[in-house]
């Protein structure tokens, strides 16, 4: 590849929250050449402020401290010396990130480095501004399986849980938030184009692993490598009460399944709210006679919506 093309970040991947990207981020973070960080969120957030008015910021102390101060930072497995150490001489913001992410991989013994942050979905244009080169794999999961995984995770302050409207419709704001997350993914994407975007649907890795990281090797242009499709050996737990995630068993298929898990009413919501998604995707999607119920709930959720989450 062009030495432009292997710069750090070299790739992200993104998803709405619930849909597969922990799956995907350990199948990558496994393959020989390439390390992916988890969940460090820190590249936007801890720049939010400057990113708003400068696209491609210069560096500053401010930025550094921002930097090593910002609560997932751990997880990038840095030292503070080694932090500082990047920032030396930087001439902006994407420069100091850049050479984070080389000193991960130098760390880890591998070529190449990346980040999963779900929400990044929504923050593909900020990011590719700051990394040209980088790319992004979006994985899209049947919403509302993403949805019944959302409602035994989400909390007051976390994920739609931290929305008003969770107290009156969680399953409603579960549609919403993921009309959300995987839309703006998907229209994003579509701006930046196959060169730099790919999509992926968690349900065709799950049921074709070997197929699917080929197809992602491919867009990445690294050789396909089978510890990706055994990223789980070694580090599979067998403790009662684990959840797959946490046991690092190997890709589960029907982990969920909302045709039995959730009530017709919910079945009407969600597509009522996110049905144009699922079907722009190529999910199932016979939209019923609305009833009385259905249609209350979709037409509150959509009002809340408007009032609240317009902008």
């Amino acid at each position: 590849m062009p030495e432009d093309a292997v710069a750090s970040p070299f790739m992200f991947v993104v998803g709405c929250p619930r849909s597969g990207t922990t799956l995907l981020q350990r199948m990558l973070d496994n393959h020989p050449q390439l390390t992916v960080a988890n969940d460090t969120h820190f590249i936007t957030r801890a720049a939010k402020r400057v990113l708003r008015k400068q696209p491609r910021p210069s560096m500053t102390p401010e930025l550094l401290d921002a930097v090593l101060a910002y609560r997932r930072f751990y997880r990038m497995g840095l030292g503070q010396a080694e932090v500082i150490y990047a920032a030396e001489d930087c001439p902006d913001y994407a420069t100091f990130v850049g050479r984070l992410y080389t000193l991960r991989a130098q760390k880890k013994h591998k070529q190449l480095s990346g980040e999963k942050t779900p929400d990044f979905c929504r923050k593909m244009p900020v990011l590719h501004t700051l990394f040209p080169h980088a790319r992004f794999v979006h994985i899209v999961r049947d919403g509302r399986n993403t949805a019944l995984s959302t409602l035994n995770w989400a909390t007051p302050t976390k994920g739609p849980g931290r929305w008003p409207l969770w107290k009156e419709d969680p399953l409603g704001t579960c549609a919403l938030w993921w009309r959300w997350q995987a839309g703006t993914g998907l229209q994003h994407g579509r701006a930046l184009g196959p060169e730099h975007y790919l999509q992926v649907k968690y349900e065709d890795l799950v049921a074709r692993p070997e197929q699917q990281l080929a197809v992602i090797a491919a867009f990445l242009q690294i050789p396909y490598a089978d510890e990706m499709a055994n990223y789980h050996a070694g580090k599979t737990r067998h403790q009662p009460g684990l959840s797959a995630k946490s046991a690092w068993l190997p890709p589960v298929k029907n982990l969920r399944d909302w045709r039995q898990d959730m009530s017709p009413e919910d079945v009407g919501v969600f597509a009522g709210i996110a049905g144009d998604l699922l079907r722009e995707n190529g999910y199932d999607c016979a939209l019923s006679t609305p009833v009385q119920p259905v249609s209350d709930r979709v037409r509150r959720c959509l009002g809340w919506w408007e009032t609240n989450r317009k902008a």
